[in-house]
């Protein structure tokens, strides 16, 4: 069996080339990472945002990352159209959510992807977040 591809939370996330390694797979270990993170900080229960971009796949990469938060029991806020990073940041507080994942490569070339994790207080998760 294969060994799972590394993944390294960079600045402002994870951003891989579609189907090389930024995969299905690959985004249920981030958001299985996600939800286990905000289950050990007691969070669970006020829900995730999840928004995404309009690059090739990112609704289906975000349904794969919502199913995967739903399993771990956690409530989803799943954006119904794409939404720019901002406007899925500024749900965090409307909804006073966990935080929120955002399916997206921002300004990298279009045949990357990306997973953005912005905690509860809606911006750019701080490193030992990422490394948690």
């Amino acid at each position: 069996m294969p060994q799972p591809t590394p993944i390294k939370f960079g600045t402002d996330g994870w951003r891989a080339v579609i189907a090389d390694t930024y995969t299905f797979a690959n985004v249920r270990r981030c958001a299985a990472g996600l939800g286990q993170y905000v289950l050990s900080q007691n969070q669970a229960d006020r829900g995730l945002v999840i928004g995404y971009d309009t690059r090739f796949g990112s609704r289906d990469f975000a349904v794969t990352a919502a199913s995967t938060l739903i399993a771990l029991n956690i409530p989803v806020y799943l954006c119904n159209r794409p939404t720019p990073t901002p406007t899925t940041s500024y749900t965090i507080i409307d909804k006073q959510a966990a935080g929120c994942a955002i399916i997206t490569a921002s300004h990298n070339p279009g045949n990357y992807n990306g997973f953005k994790f912005r905690p509860e207080y809606a911006g750019s998760a701080r490193p030992e977040i990422t490394k948690a």
